[in-house]
């Protein structure tokens, strides 16, 4: 699977283009709709992901449905084999999308590097963010996580602070 990472918005948001045998699916597209499609113009588009729906991780998302005729989050071919896991808490919809076979996870909102998404924001919950992490725990530790904003990481390098996340922040 190939993986190019696209920062758009304010916010910098990582909207993702990820190829698997002329395959390309393009993960939170958060804004400028014409650098993403100045990005997969050679591509062959055959869905759009998203991890949640929060602003800066849709801002270009109905130009681009209309564009490739798609449908976000419509499952797609054996090629492009993947898991959805619910993790809210940094939102109510937030979801990640895992490929088992490559052991990547594109994950939004909800992990970044040495940390972990706001669930202060309307339909955020730190209940659900706990159980969200306590799920994803769980998972194979070499996963490489891709998150919204920020470096990719791994679960391993990821585990201490989600467990002292675990430990020290409580609900008030």
């Amino acid at each position: 699977m190939q993986i190019e990472t696209v920062k758009v918005g304010n916010l910098q948001t990582n909207c993702y283009i990820i190829t698997k045998q002329g395959k390309s699916v393009i993960i939170d597209p958060g804004d400028e709709y014409s650098k993403i499609i100045n990005k997969v113009k050679e591509k062959n588009v055959v869905g759009i992901l998203v991890t949640h729906h929060h602003f800066d991780h849709i801002g270009a998302l109905e130009k681009l449905e209309k564009h490739f005729s798609l449908k976000h989050n419509q499952k797609m071919s054996e090629t492009l084999n993947y898991q959805i896991i619910k993790n809210p808490g940094h939102s109510k919809d937030s979801i990640s999308f895992y490929f088992p076979e490559e052991k990547v996870l594109f994950g939004g909102d909800f992990i970044f590097y040495h940390s972990v998404g706001r669930w202060d924001l309307p339909s955020g919950s730190l209940k659900e963010l706990k159980e969200s992490i306590e799920k994803i725990l769980k998972f194979p530790k070499d996963i490489t996580i891709y998150p919204g904003h920020g470096p990719q990481t791994t679960l391993e390098n990821e585990i201490p602070y989600l467990e002292y996340f675990m430990k020290k922040i409580s609900f008030r």
